[in-house]
C-alpha cells in the first residue's frame, strides 16, 4: 500500500483536480449504503473521478465484494492502486451480523422469503456461546447458492434464480473470532443474536448463519450485516458516497 493515497476521513480534503498528483493511485474506504451492490459503488466512484479529473481512462475496482443487503466497509481503488486489489482482498475482515433463529430462507438472508420453520425454544445464550467456540479455526464452508461464486463459467445466483439445482464445492476458511454481543427476542418473536466475526478471505457470513443454526439444532438466517474492518482499514475512518462526490471535496 506504500505510495497509494488513502482518501478517508483523515485525508486532508479537498482532492486535487490533477490525477498526476496521485501517481500511485487512490484508495477510498467507503461505507457502502444498504441495497447498493459493490459494482454500483464502483460505477458511481468511477463516474465521479472521470468528471473530476476530466479523464475517461481511469481504472477503478473494489477489494472484496459486499452483498447488497450488507453495509459497511468497501475498499475502492483507483488508478495504479488497482494493482493492490488482490493484496487488500486477502486481508482479514471483521463483521457484525444479526442472525435470527427458528427460520431459514433459500438465500440465507432477507433476499428471499422464509421457506421453513424450526424449533428454537431450547436455544439459550450459553448454547450459542458454546456453539460459537466450535467455529474458531480453519474449516470447510459451502457458499450460498445465491452468491456470485462461479460454477462452470456462470454465477451461482443465476442458476438459483432460474430454479436450477447446482452443487457448490466447499472452500477452506478460517474464523479467528466469533463473539456473541447480544441475544434477545427479535421483531418476529424468534431469537435474534448479534455476533462479531473476524474471518479470512472467502468467508460467507450467510453460510455461517446457516451453519450456526444447524449447530444449535435449529435453522437460522442473516437479517443484517455490517463490515467493520478489512486489514488496516476501519469503518470509523470510512467515508460515504455523498461525502465523496460533494463539490466541497475537490478543486477543479
Amino acid at each position: 500500500m506504500i505510495g497509494a493515497v488513502i482518501a478517508d476521513r483523515n485525508f486532508v480534503w479537498p482532492l486535487s483536480g490533477n490525477l498526476e498528483d496521485y501517481p500511485d493511485g487512490l484508495i477510498f474506504p467507503l461505507d457502502k449504503p444498504y441495497r447498493w451492490t459493490s459494482a454500483d459503488a464502483v460505477r458511481k466512484v468511477k463516474f465521479w473521478l472521470q468528471r473530476h479529473f476530466h479523464c475517461r481512462k481511469i481504472k477503478v475496482g473494489h477489494a472484496g465484494t459486499l452483498d447488497p443487503l450488507a453495509t459497511g466497509l468497501l475498499i475502492i481503488c483507483a488508478g495504479r492502486a488497482t494493482k493492490l486489489v488482490d493484496t487488500l482482498q486477502a486481508h482479514t475482515k471483521e463483521y457484525v451480523a444479526d442472525i435470527e433463529f427458528g427460520a431459514t430462507t433459500p438465500s440465507y438472508d432477507l433476499e428471499k422469503e422464509i421457506d421453513n420453520l424450526y424449533p428454537y425454544e431450547h436455544i439459550t445464550k450459553q448454547i450459542l456461546e458454546d456453539a460459537l467456540e466450535g467455529f474458531i479455526g480453519p474449516q470447510e464452508q459451502v457458499p450460498p447458492i445465491f452468491s456470485a461464486k462461479m460454477v462452470g463459467g456462470t454465477r451461482a445466483y443465476e442458476y438459483a434464480r432460474a430454479g436450477e439445482a447446482v452443487e457448490l464445492k466447499s472452500s477452506l476458511i478460517t474464523i479467528e473470532k466469533a463473539r456473541l454481543d447480544s441475544f434477545k427476542t427479535g421483531p418476529g418473536g424468534r431469537p435474534l443474536a448479534t455476533v462479531t466475526l473476524r474471518c479470512s478471505k472467502g468467508t460467507y457470513i450467510r453460510s455461517f448463519a446457516r451453519d450456526l443454526g444447524l449447530a444449535v439444532g435449529s435453522g437460522a438466517h442473516l437479517t443484517a450485516l455490517r463490515r467493520t474492518l478489512s486489514g488496516d482499514f476501519e469503518i470509523n475512518n470510512a467515508i460515504d458516497l455523498d461525502f465523496l462526490v460533494s463539490s466541497n471535496n475537490f478543486v477543479g
